[in-house]
């Protein structure tokens, strides 16, 4: 039995280690090497080539290295027989609650303005409990930055496909997006990236919030009309965004984005995998499927999360 790890991309060398410190009796191969594709019944992956799991006939569960999974679901030819899982990973949550709080403050306080400005005009700033913060998403990280927000003094309202429960925090249903939007302050969104989410941060959903309203993205790019966007903010409707997703990384350089000086970009950097974290949770479903033993957070495939 193998285990194929397959990132195009992305170095594969550390989570190879670490497997390897974790089960030194791991038959691990790396794609694009030779290999049996009949050997392999456990696969780790980042942004696979589609359609490239129909080879394998003994597959059995695909592991997702991060905390997405919307580049496994939205492969068609994905077997259907076969088991998703995703990372539930502790640092994941720290790392995004402390960026997202830290664009958040940088919007409040300005600071990258007066930063790039190379102006002493003071520009007046807003404050904490003026604040009135949206969260799309409340999944594992977004209830989390929901809380942090919180516990730092914000007003948090949260929103989601079904309403959840998060101690002061008012959350809506998908049927209640107008009244979830129709008072924030700033939007971040935190969704996982489904059928029904691509494109959700549109010109309709701009227009429902109030005029100078901000937008935090920190989710997947296709979330994002990105046209939408620029037309909202040169507008004035949205007073700007954060963006640390797009639909295609990295951004190129001649993107509208790059110009725009009420968009600010970072490189996708809001929360990154460390190996030596989640290793652990994929050695542990590695001896569950061999055992025929239950899996760790698992992923329904028609959900996509």
């Amino acid at each position: 039995m193998s285990v194929l790890v397959i990132s195009p991309g992305r170095n594969p060398e550390a989570w190879v280690r670490e497997l390897k410190n974790q089960h030194p009796g791991m038959n691990i191969v790396v794609y694009p090497e030779q290999h049996d594709d009949e050997e392999v019944e456990y696969a780790i992956t980042w942004k696979h080539p589609r359609g490239i799991f129909k080879n394998y006939p003994n597959l059995k569960v695909i592991a997702s290295m991060g905390a997405g999974v919307d580049h496994i679901t939205s492969d068609p030819e994905i077997p259907e027989d076969v088991i998703i899982t995703r990372v539930v990973d502790k640092q994941l949550r720290v790392d995004m609650c402390s960026f997202v709080l830290a664009l958040v403050m940088d919007n409040l306080r300005n600071i990258s303005i007066h930063h790039c400005s190379k102006s002493w005009e003071p520009k007046k700033y807003k404050r904490i409990q003026d604040t009135h913060i949206g969260i799309m998403g409340l999944g594992e990280l977004g209830s989390g930055v929901a809380e942090n927000l919180k516990i730092n003094g914000f007003k948090v309202s949260g929103w989601a496909k079904s309403k959840k429960e998060i101690d002061g925090i008012n959350t809506y249903s998908s049927e209640e997006q107008d009244e979830f939007l129709e008072e924030l302050d700033i939007l971040v969104c935190l969704l996982p990236l489904t059928k029904e989410t691509e494109n959700i941060l549109n010109k309709d959903l701009f227009d429902k919030l109030p005029k100078g309203a901000y937008l935090i993205n920190v989710a997947r790019g296709e979330h994002l009309e990105e046209q939408h966007l620029l037309d909202a903010v040169n507008s004035g409707q949205l007073s700007g965004a954060a963006l640390d997703v797009f639909r295609k990384e990295p951004l190129p350089e001649e993107h509208p984005f790059w110009e725009n000086e009420n968009i600010f970009i970072t490189p996708h950097i809001a929360s990154v995998t460390d190996p030596k974290h989640v290793v652990p949770q994929l050695v542990e479903n590695y001896e569950r499927m061999t055992e025929e033993e239950e899996l760790l957070n698992v992923v329904t495939q028609e959900k996509g999360y």
